[in-house]
């Protein structure tokens, strides 16, 4: 009897560390074409909560609650790893696979407003490789979407061309002034005498 427990007992850790390594990897696929990882403080959120923010994410985010250990593992020596100091507390973490990041952050925003709990706050934050800490998501949250990026860059190109038709056109129809202006008086005395002398001959 004696035997099996010791055995079990043996057991017991490397089991526990094959879990681990799992939820790690798990949260590795994760990271992978994640633009932007975000922890949230979700201390005292219930389930039902949860799954309300999840559903109203888009379908590029993901919430995941998992634990701070994992998390640190997962982003050891990665770009996500300056966010190891945030792993502490009760902390659901927010994968972002697209640029569009205002819209990913709204959902939690409104569900923060909708429940009043302003102290569950973002709790930090990597978008290309900079550490966003709470007081910074402000940024995050008022950077131009894709289509508002896009739309600013066609204004852009188009300013010159725009311009140079603009300068063109004004050239055309100053000429087109000239043309049709009748000339003026001295020019038409001095023309007279020349037509006269031509019919003369």
């Amino acid at each position: 009897m004696t035997s099996v427990r010791s055995s079990a007992a043996s057991l017991a850790p490397s089991i526990r560390g094959a879990a681990e390594l799992v939820r790690q990897e798990a949260l590795r696929r994760e990271l992978d074409g994640c633009q932007l990882l975000a922890g949230i403080w979700c201390h005292g959120f219930t389930v039902a909560q949860l799954r309300s923010i999840r559903a109203s994410l888009p379908s590029t985010a993901r919430l995941v609650v998992t634990k701070n250990s994992d998390m640190a593992a997962a982003v050891a020596g990665t770009r996500w790893e300056a966010l190891r100091p945030c792993a502490r507390g009760m902390n659901a973490w927010l994968f972002v696979r697209s640029d569009e990041i205002p819209p990913a952050l709204k959902p939690y925003r409104d569900f923060q407003k909708e429940w009043k709990l302003q102290l569950n706050d973002f709790t930090g934050a990597v978008y290309e490789g900079r550490l966003y800490g709470p007081d910074d998501f402000a940024q995050l949250e008022a950077m131009p979407t894709r289509v508002q990026s896009y739309q600013y860059l066609l204004g852009c190109l188009q300013m010159p061309a725009v311009n140079v038709l603009a300068v063109l056109r004004a050239r055309q129809e100053a000429l087109a002034a000239e043309a049709d202006k009748p000339p003026a008086e001295g020019e038409a005395a001095a023309t007279a005498p020349a037509t006269a002398k031509a019919e003369e001959k």
